[in-house]
């Protein structure tokens, strides 16, 4: 008996691995898993609902337009900051889930600034500035305003600095618990 019940466990264990979303995850007869196997999942994937993990942080699409600051002040009430970007491959992951969630690779708010010193760009999270991938003649700050990090610019898909009142969607970061 002991041994069934170990195996129908990590069956469910693995089920709710594999889902996209823990918090959709279904058991056996359709019914909608528990909180504590749903617990279980989030301590598996690391991430809160609504998040998704990618290359060891987690991450959320935020669809609503915002300016700049009001993106950081809505990433920083759900525990966040507007995303870092560290890597190209950390880069490909934010753009596959923008285009998961708009089926686009559309132009959204990270969380670079220059808006204290122009060109010392900084994160918003206090993570090092280390990786780039500026639009060619980028960044511009055109006519003196544009301190606010912007990415999927044009058909590249790159980098741009932008005036940090316009509205636009964003991506939020936080870590793992």
């Amino acid at each position: 008996m002991k041994m069934l019940t170990v195996a129908a466990l990590m069956c469910t264990i693995m089920a709710l691995t594999t889902a996209d979303d823990p918090a959709e995850a279904k058991s056996e007869n359709d019914q909608t898993v528990s909180s504590v196997e749903t617990d279980l999942v989030k301590r598996t994937y690391g991430c809160s609902h609504g998040w998704r993990r990618l290359c060891g942080r987690c991450f959320r699409y935020v669809a609503r337009p915002l300016r700049w600051a009001q993106a950081e002040k809505n990433c920083q009430a759900m525990g966040g900051n507007l995303a870092s970007v560290h890597n190209y491959r950390e880069y490909r992951s934010i753009q596959r889930l923008i285009v998961h969630r708009c089926h686009r690779y559309r132009e959204i708010w990270l969380g670079g600034h220059d808006g204290e010193e122009e060109r010392a760009w900084l994160w918003s999270n206090g993570r090092r500035f280390n990786y780039r991938y500026w639009c060619r003649g980028e960044p511009n700050n055109y006519h003196g305003r544009q301190h606010c990090l912007t990415m999927n610019h044009t058909v590249r898909r790159c980098w741009d600095d932008d005036h940090c009142n316009k509205r636009k969607p964003s991506v939020c970061v936080k870590r793992r618990y």
